[in-house]
């Protein structure tokens, strides 16, 4: 029987993978680390380390930062520099103690060890200057926006180095949502733009300081994305929406890049859910998208649940459904 990473290795060139690797169970999460990002409580609020206020509203499954007048970040992108600070990475090894003990207790031919980064560029232009700002700073202060998403980078260049030196990861899972269920936010020729090669940066430099794996969470429609995904260096898409032609996705890229998703956690991951509910959807998946360069999963970016039960009923699905087709 292959290891969690070895099957996970078979799927994604198109080898012989024993079963289905199921959802995230071949990546080591470190987040107990000093520079995870902070989020609020649910019923409250919190300034995060970039000044960003969030609010988590009771009855909602996250949060989202508050944009009025009085708590927006940037208030003019022509001044972003009188606004935005990136916050202190400079922490003492003994600060660092509990990750590097959680990477060290992962045994690595069975697991990568994953570091997190949350919120990616596009969202963190928008957690700090509002979604309708942004989306119009894109076309109206070009110059302004290239500036503060090179400075991002450098941010995420040198958290990048803080992970590198003290986790030596195997693999980074980044989120940077792309897009809604039905469309990218910005166009492809837009994206290529802006984001492109900022993430080739960010990626090829954790490619070139021993990083194997990128898997970039986008639960969102975002297949018009994919030759970008691909050219930034993105191994795994997770959070793969069934709003996009998955099978196809396969069929045409699969080869270049794996797809990690199909069950969408809108439809499992709610307040009246079933056992039989999670079994038609996994099974559905399943068999849709087949068993190479595709990886079942909620669309959710992290291994958890809204409404508890439901994380751990799609794994004994998907383990089903590998009795069934392996």
């Amino acid at each position: 029987m292959l290891t969690k990473r070895q099957n996970l290795v078979e799927v994604m060139k198109g080898g012989n993978p024993d079963r289905f690797v199921k959802q995230y169970e071949a990546f080591a999460l470190m987040m107990k680390t000093p520079i995870t990002r902070l989020k609020p409580p649910v019923g409250g609020s919190i300034v995060n380390e970039w000044g960003v206020t969030l609010s988590w509203p009771e009855g909602q499954l996250g949060s989202f930062p508050v944009h009025d007048k009085e708590h927006i970040v940037i208030k003019d992108i022509t001044k972003w520099r009188d606004y935005v600070k990136a916050p202190n990475l400079d922490y003492p090894d003994e600060a660092w103690a509990t990750a590097v003990a959680d990477a060290n207790a992962v045994d690595r031919n069975d697991q990568y060890v994953t570091v997190f980064v949350a919120p990616g560029l596009f969202e963190h232009v928008h957690y700090l200057m509002s979604m309708e700002e942004a989306l119009m700073a894109y076309y109206e202060e070009p110059e302004a926006m290239h500036e503060l998403i090179d400075y991002l980078v450098d941010f995420e260049l040198r958290l990048a180095k803080e992970f590198i030196k003290h986790l030596h990861p195997d693999a980074v899972f980044h989120h940077d949502d792309w897009g809604s269920q039905i469309n990218s936010f910005i166009s492809p020729a837009m994206f290529e733009e802006f984001f492109e090669p900022a993430y080739k940066k960010i990626y090829g430099y954790y490619k070139e300081n021993g990083v194997e794996l990128i898997i970039h969470h986008s639960d969102s429609y975002a297949a018009n994305l994919v030759p970008s995904m691909i050219e930034m260096g993105i191994d795994i898409w997770q959070g793969v929406m069934n709003t996009n032609n998955i099978p196809e996705l396969i069929k045409q890229y699969g080869e270049k890049i794996t797809f990690m998703g199909g069950i969408h956690s809108g439809l499992v991951d709610f307040p009246t859910w079933t056992p039989e509910i999670v079994a038609e959807y996994v099974e559905k998946t399943c068999q849709e998208n087949g068993k190479l360069h595709f990886i079942p999963s909620q669309t959710s970016g992290l291994p958890i649940d809204s409404f508890p039960g439901v994380y751990e009923t799609i794994n004994k699905e998907i383990d089903k459904m590998s009795e069934k087709m392996f």
